[in-house]
């Protein structure tokens, strides 16, 4: 079936949300200790038994629910039931996770495995955007943006906070920086072209058109913002807009992934178009400094939920071939390569599973859901940690993270 640039480039790279309302999203995780068979032995034990307080817990996506595990021995402590595919992203703070469902963003209070009355509603939720002490929501099917301070979330209410509609609903994404400015894109459902910033009273300040296809987002030191474009990538930097060229008439910057520690971005980097699933080897480093890219080439493919960043600035991607790339985003040297899971294939369909990366302080975790497992790796030694089987294979994973 052939599909227009724009639907084919939201099927490809896994970031956009459901692309119907009929979608309910789900989570999963595993049992404690050692790689063991005991996984659904566990989980029945957790969906019976009490909830029971978990400090730095990880919430994991299966098809038909979600798993709460300790984040330190990976210990199943809930199976919460939830039809259907469950996208999850940190909310913030030590407890909380926001949910993706059908009707629109639940929070979910991971640290006591239960559900809270806070809820934004609205069809196709997507992005959640974490800076500065402040959460954004975007929700794809009315273009309206949530902005919120994650320590209200303490109460089980929906915090009060920032709210703004864009001109027209489509599938974007939105950061408010220290200032109050709220960076967020412009776009319809059929295409896809920059962004405007707005000061802390919604007044326009800032706006580029230049960025076709904007899709992502990354924050660099300096609070330098990134955007995404099918050219290259869109800065906003000291209170405006500056194009990277990538070279080539399309090369897609889709996904990124941003630290304080360092004033460089990591992101993916494809170029045909006309691809069903394009598996990119070249990684892209864009130095908000200089308005530069450079190019990596790791020898093998990634996908969308392959990148990270360590606790150092570090540029982390996990390949196809099972290894975590751990890179200098200086040089763009790989300087460590960790043996995380086996080899593996990216499916076509971007919400089925496939090893998945996820990191937290001087933790990575990566899912294995060809054995059903779940791993965790010292950044600083490249030493495996703990390994579990899982009672299903994961899709997503998560956790709760602090707001920087």
């Amino acid at each position: 079936m052939k599909t227009n640039r724009s639907t084919r480039a939201r099927m490809l790279t896994g970031t956009t949300l459901a692309l119907t309302a009929s979608l309910v999203l789900s989570a999963c995780g595993g049992s404690g200790g050692t790689a063991s068979e005991d996984g659904p032995k566990q989980a029945e034990q957790a969906k019976n038994g009490k909830a029971t307080a978990v400090k730095k817990p990880l919430v994991a996506s299966y098809d038909g629910g979600l798993y709460v595990l300790d984040g330190e021995t990976l210990k199943l402590a809930k199976t919460v039931e939830l039809p259907g595919f469950n996208r999850v992203n940190p909310a913030g703070d030590q407890d909380h996770v926001v949910i993706s469902t059908d009707s629109g963003f639940r929070v979910y209070d991971a640290a006591r495995q239960t559900f809270t009355d806070a809820e934004f509603k609205g069809a196709k939720p997507g992005h959640v955007v974490r800076h500065g002490g402040r959460t954004a929501l975007f929700t794809d099917g009315t273009g309206e943006v949530n902005v919120f301070d994650p320590a209200d979330l303490s109460g089980g209410k929906r915090p009060e906070g920032r709210s703004y509609t864009s001109a027209e609903a489509h599938h974007g994404v939105a950061i408010e920086l220290a200032g109050g400015e709220l960076l967020t894109t412009l776009g319809t459902e059929e295409k896809r072209t920059g962004a405007l910033v707005l000061d802390k009273n919604d007044k326009e300040i800032a706006r580029a058109e230049n960025c076709p296809g904007v899709h992502g987002e990354a924050a660099a030191r300096g609070e330098v913002v990134g955007l995404g474009c099918e050219d290259g990538v869109l800065l906003y930097k000291d209170g405006e807009f500056t194009k990277v060229d990538a070279p080539g008439d399309y090369a897609r910057t889709g996904n990124q992934a941003g630290s304080d520690a360092s004033p460089i971005l990591l992101g993916d980097y494809k170029t045909d178009p006309e691809a069903e699933l394009e598996r990119p080897t070249r990684i892209s480093l864009i130095d908000t400094r200089t308005a530069k890219m450079k190019l990596v080439d790791l020898g093998t493919s990634y996908s969308f939920r392959s990148l990270a960043r360590g606790p150092h600035g570090e540029a982390l991607v996990l390949g196809t071939n099972g290894v975590l790339h751990v890179i200098d985003p200086e040089t763009g040297k790989v300087e460590k390569k960790i043996e995380a899971v086996g080899d593996w294939t990216e499916p076509l369909d971007w919400q089925q599973p496939r090893p998945t990366l996820f990191v937290r302080d001087h933790t990575a975790y990566v899912s294995e859901p060809g054995k059903r497992q779940l791993h965790s790796f010292d950044l600083d030694s490249g030493k495996k940690g703990t390994s579990v089987t899982l009672p299903k294979a994961t899709n997503e994973l998560s956790g709760t993270v602090d707001g920087h």
